[in-house]
């Protein structure tokens, strides 16, 4: 089951309580303090693991602690030290604190040691530090300091270079599975996919980059209507968005276009400045003199020239001109525009090419 968040009850261990005891041994007389200390509670950690992609084995817990430090004993004996409490969770969670709303942690990077997250109460003195000339009998010792406590957040967004964008059923899953290893599930009825999923895209033999579908989008889903608010988070890391629009849909060009920019600038207005990009999908559901023109006239309502078919892509498409040697990235404008169908990889290849040349853009 995918899980990307969950609220829990976090505790370190609390320090063991030092001990107030004397040396009773035969033939030696009034022997004195020896009270040992109390040991340390356990640390919380966590470790960041590239082979866990959700937070189900946090589902149903309320409650997680650390061991409590052992209490000292006679003797001078040191109470044993709590055991930590590692917690391993997917690249890209974020631990945010319930009351105050700030991230504690954020674990984008994959990094090998365990993260200290709540530190262990110290243990307590036993009674045989407090002796001194004055008083040679010290009848106290110090108690374990508590540990520290926290309601948290674990809320996992996921890292993807690229990001999907579009209503329900406009073939989303059947692009990522087409250009990528991911295998959603895909099935001809809005809401197929319920849950995010990443996919690798091979370029050549040594570079790619990872793309991630969402459930879909529609109007109102910023504000919580169907499944987007919910996962939208899940694009806020990707460094660029490509918006899906079906050539074939019943809603209107323009509306799906519009409604998708919105709600993605109503959820977060920084992820609505990220580089974009737009591919009409299912362009073989009709001849392409007429996606032709669809497609054309999207582009001249952005204010550019449409290009005709190269030796690369098919069909009317728009691309900015990257390769001029004064080229500077412009942030209003998608980088490309062009159809695109995964039934019968019509300009696939093209599409992964212009994306992965986009990410290298600086």
């Amino acid at each position: 089951m995918f899980v990307d968040s969950i609220k829990i009850k976090l505790s370190s261990g609390k320090g063991g309580a030092g001990c107030s005891s004397f040396r009773r041994e035969k033939f030696v007389i009034k022997g004195g303090p020896d009270g040992g200390d109390g040991g340390r509670g356990g640390n919380v950690y966590f470790i960041v693991d590239n082979n866990t992609d959700t937070l189900s084995w946090y589902k149903g817990k309320s409650h997680l602690k650390a061991q409590n430090g052992q209490a000292g004993m006679g003797r001078q004996k040191f109470g044993k030290s709590g055991e930590h409490l590692y917690l391993t969770v997917p690249q890209g969670t974020q631990i945010i604190d319930e009351e105050t709303g700030e991230v504690l942690l954020d674990l984008v990077e994959n990094i090998s040691e365990p993260i200290l997250f709540l530190e262990g109460g110290k243990g307590g003195l036993g009674n045989v530090h407090f002796k001194n000339s004055t008083n040679q009998r010290p009848t106290y010792s110090q108690p374990g300091l508590p540990g520290i406590c926290k309601d948290v957040a674990l809320e996992l967004k996921l890292i993807a270079d690229v990001g999907l964008v579009g209503y329900p059923n406009v073939g989303k899953s059947t692009l990522v599975s087409t250009v990528s290893n991911a295998k959603p599930q895909v099935a001809n009825y809005e809401f197929t996919t319920l849950t995010p999923s990443l996919g690798v895209v091979d370029i050549g033999e040594y570079d790619g980059f990872v793309i991630a579908d969402i459930p879909g989008i529609i109007e109102g889903a910023s504000e919580g209507r169907g499944l987007g608010l919910e996962f939208l988070k899940h694009i806020e890391r990707t460094k660029t968005l490509l918006f899906v629009i079906d050539i074939a849909n019943y809603r209107d060009i323009d509306e799906q276009y519009k409604t998708l920019k919105i709600e993605v600038e109503k959820f977060s207005p920084e992820l609505s400045t990220r580089r974009f990009a737009v591919a009409f999908s299912k362009v073989d559901t009709m001849p392409q003199a007429e996606s032709d023109v669809i497609i054309e006239k999207f582009i001249t309502s952005l204010g550019l020239t449409p290009l005709n078919s190269s030796e690369k892509i098919i069909g009317s498409y728009y691309v900015q001109d990257y390769k001029a040697p004064a080229y500077k990235y412009d942030e209003s404008k998608p980088f490309f525009v062009l159809g695109v169908s995964s039934a019968v990889n019509h300009n696939i290849a093209p599409a992964k090419n212009l994306l992965f040349d986009l990410l290298k853009i600086d």
